[in-house]
């Protein structure tokens, strides 16, 4: 582990300059960038800006403080401190704003995200975790307000894991759990209650985290009194400061412009959290914001004269500037000359990296350009194809779709040529269309040999006697397997730990491995998805349970806009392989009814969805993802746990595969297609409708995301010819998407010679009471009367009409 700088001691006065001036060097830079940035989106450049002017100096001395191996979670004002750790360049500022897609010159998130969302790489190309402890890292930005709170926490807790649970490999991931998670976050953003329950749990857990808040006073045109209750952010959380009574937090106050001070602050808050485990927080204010929020407009409109004044009097690099001439380290004119060059510096790196950006569309323009002059050489529409063609080139700065655009339109416009020219125009189109889109579409889910899709089915093996127990026993053992092979697995949510979970699937697990391992936590379902990805995002394998399905509500901002999208906004160079473990189906009551998968499905593309329909598939799926490296969310069947299954001999080794469906009763006269819970109704309306002479074909899903990927259920219509979907989600939700698939993705319409019929709940969620599952999702009587009317309209006189 490197040292911190000691700018006080054991350091002469002109080394001292040296580092002073270098910082004022990064400071000017980042400025500068911010300033250029702000009019490149003003000239139709770049689509938005959101810069760090204004916070220069105290993220300088953040990156003082900031040793390889630990983690930043912060926002979208960071420039100054990854340029400060030598992760962000001139040329990769701008690469970030014009949204390149060349991952080598915009290594952030190439092009998938706006400027100033900030990332290292924690994978190599082909999905291989890099060493960590060697590197700075920085957890892939989001721009939901406060998004990045819950993360913070596990990449914290990570370290508290490392350092005290034995026999995980950490080789790659810590040194003994000395690595610090810091966060960023504006003043105004401490409003959402995703950073109240992010503070409130670090000081529960005691983890190793640093929470910079950058005070500047507004949230875009909105003041701190109306934000913040007395308009002071660290006055209110007085009460989490760690007394001789009990934990907390240690709370640090600074002023954003004193250079001196800020570092010593820093290096205090960095002393604290890595050797003694306590969260710290850093209040850091009189900032600046000298361009206001964002390119969106101006800050003029909402700060008045005083205020505007103000803020040129305690701009931070002016104060910086002013203190270095005061204190003989440099003088005003060296500070100018610096400057000037610095400019230039800005302006230099911003074209080239406008050339670059502009280079692949210039090629593409031009091997469009001469296919189009040989198409028109012989074609009756050769003067419309000129014109269409020096219209693109009179372009000075095309886009992708400008070229692409062109060359489609022409095509559509001499469908009825049969050239050879046309062919080379049509290949140039799939060829071209391929390979851009890749560029925007890669990496939604994993791309490595590790994807959990490739991960082979082992059957569960039972024995000729084996033993009927109830499904929480399968999931029970099953788990302890887990345990006990993987030291880096651990498991935690509400009621987890001491009592093993509502259903007893963890009964005894805490005391044999430990409260770390399988621990309880407080009613806080966004972060303890945040306890989940952080960790994943550094090694571990975490499994988050969210108690029932319908309080995943409550994180799913956070698995939709974090977890799901993190393998794809960093074209594969994060992950977190984060399993969500919950439960729900055919309950009652408004908010027990546990089925909003058609939202769910909707919202979470990015991670696997799966919904077993017993025990023994369930703990299938968790053998399965943990051999593999994505995150997913698997849906127990909340009425499983005390119905009976056979005990399979091969405990923790058999697997159920993903995007797998499993015929579960063959059939000759329809298709029904169902999961989870309601699949066991299915199966017992199969068994009555045989009773008059209707032979259905019973296909379990298994897996909603991704969605059979051999396209078994096709196979099954183009023989039955007929199919139905039957799920307990409202009309339009969950079986709109799987009509959706077996229909336009599978193209099975070809094969059917009925309407494909879905059969759902009732437009509500259940009431409460023993009737409310009957009266609102599809029971076997409804079932087998929606299976029934399909039949009799295909033979009246075989199927009379039944009611």
């Amino acid at each position: 582990m490197q040292p911190l700088p000691d700018l006080k001691n054991n350091m002469s006065f002109e080394d001292f300059k040296t580092e002073v001036l270098n910082d004022y060097k990064i400071a000017v830079t980042s400025r500068e960038c911010s300033l250029l940035g702000r009019r490149e989106v003003l000239t139709g450049k770049a689509k938005f800006g959101i810069f760090g002017d204004g916070k220069e100096v105290p993220q300088l001395a953040m990156a003082k403080a900031f040793l390889k191996g630990d983690f930043r979670s912060g926002y979208y004002r960071d420039q100054t401190f990854m340029m400060a750790l030598g992760e962000l360049t001139i040329e990769q500022f701008f690469a970030g704003l014009y949204a390149d897609t060349d991952l080598t010159k915009e290594p952030m998130s190439a092009g998938r995200q706006m400027g100033g969302h900030f990332t290292t790489h924690s994978l190599d190309e082909n999905g291989n975790w890099k060493d960590l402890t060697k590197q700075y890292n920085s957890s892939s930005d989001i721009s939901p307000t406060a998004g990045q709170m819950p993360r913070l926490l596990g990449l914290a807790q990570a370290s508290k894991i490392f350092r005290n649970v034995q026999g995980i490999d950490t080789t790659n991931f810590s040194i003994n759990g000395n690595e610090v998670a810091w966060g960023t976050i504006g003043n105004a953003s401490t409003s959402e209650g995703l950073f109240f329950e992010t503070i409130n749990a670090a000081g529960v857990l005691q983890v190793p985290m640093i929470i910079s808040v950058w005070d500047d006073e507004y949230g875009i045109s909105v003041h701190a009194r109306h934000q913040t209750s007395k308009e002071n952010i660290s006055e209110i959380l007085k009460g989490f400061q760690r007394d001789s009574n009990g934990n907390g937090y240690e709370i640090l106050r600074v002023k954003g412009w004193d250079y001196a001070n800020l570092i010593e602050t820093y290096q205090e808050a960095a002393s604290i959290a890595r050797e003694e485990h306590v969260p710290v927080l850093i209040h850091v204010t009189e900032l600046t914001q000298p361009q206001g929020h964002s390119t969106s407009g101006s800050h003029e409109r909402y700060k008045n004269k005083n205020r505007l004044n103000w803020e040129l009097d305690h701009d931070c690099n002016l104060k910086m500037r002013s203190w270095m001439i005061e204190t003989g380290i440099a003088s005003n004119e060296a500070l100018s000359e610096i400057e000037r060059t610095i400019k230039r510096e800005v302006r230099d790196g911003k074209k080239r990296a406008w050339d670059a950006f502009l280079a692949p569309i210039l090629k593409d323009r031009i091997e469009l350009a001469a296919i189009l002059t040989r198409l028109a050489t012989n074609c009756p529409n050769s003067e419309s194809i000129l014109k269409a063609k020096n219209s693109l080139l009179a372009l000075e700065e095309p886009t992708r779709k400008d070229v692409l655009s062109t060359a489609r339109r022409i095509l559509h416009h001499n469908i009825s040529d049969n050239s050879i020219e046309k062919q080379n125009l049509i290949n140039w189109i799939n060829k071209n269309s391929k390979e851009v889109q890749e560029k925007f579409s890669s990496h939604l889910y994993s791309e490595s040999d590790k994807s959990a899709v490739k991960i082979n089915e082992v059957k569960p093996i039972y024995d000729v006697d084996a033993t009927l127990v109830d499904g929480r026993i399968i999931i029970r053992d099953n788990f302890d397997y887990i345990f006990n092979n993987y030291p880096e697995a651990l498991i935690f949510g509400e009621d987890t730990g001491y009592i093993g979970d509502v259903n007893q699937g963890l009964e005894g697990l805490q005391e044999k491995y430990g409260d770390l391992r399988v621990s309880d936590t407080g009613i806080r379902e966004a972060t303890i998805i945040g306890q989940g990805i952080g960790m994943a995002m550094r090694g571990l394998r975490p499994i988050a349970e969210i108690q029932y399905l319908d309080y995943l509500m409550y994180a799913l901002q956070i698995i939709s806009d974090d977890l799901a999208t993190l393998h794809y906004r960093t074209k594969g160079r994060q992950k977190a392989p984060l399993i969500i473990r919950t439960r729900g189906h055919r309950l009652e009551g408004i908010w027990h009814s546990g089925s909003q998968l058609g939202g769910i499905l909707n919202l979470v593309r990015g991670i696997h969805v799966l919904v077993p329909r017993n025990m023994a598939k369930a703990a299938g799926f968790y053998n399965t993802l943990l051999k593999g490296d994505e995150p997913a969310l698997v849906i127990e069947c909340l009425n499983g746990y005390r119905l009976k299954e056979k005990m399979p001999s091969n405990i923790g080794e058999f697997k159920t595969p993903i995007g797998v469906v499993e015929t579960v009763k063959q059939g000759t006269d329809i298709t029904l297609v169902s999961y989870g819970s309601t699949l066991r109704i299915v199966e017992q309306a199969a068994k009555e409708l045989q009773l008059v002479d209707i032979d259905a074909e019973v296909i379990d899903i298994q897996s909603l995301l991704p969605f059979d990927i051999n396209h078994d259920i096709a196979k099954s219509i183009a023989k039955t010819n007929r199919v139905m979907v039957i799920d307990e989600d409202v009309p339009g939700g969950a079986s709109a998407y799987i009509l959706n698939e077996i229909l336009n993705t599978q193209n099975a319409y070809e094969f059917l010679d009925s309407q494909p019929k879905t059969l759902t709940a009732k437009a509500h969620r259940p009431a409460y009471g023993t009737d409310g599952d009957y009266f609102s999702k599809p029971s076997v009587e409804d079932v087998f009367e929606a299976v029934y009317s399909v039949m009799h309209e295909l033979s009246p006189n075989d199927f009379p009409k039944l009611r």
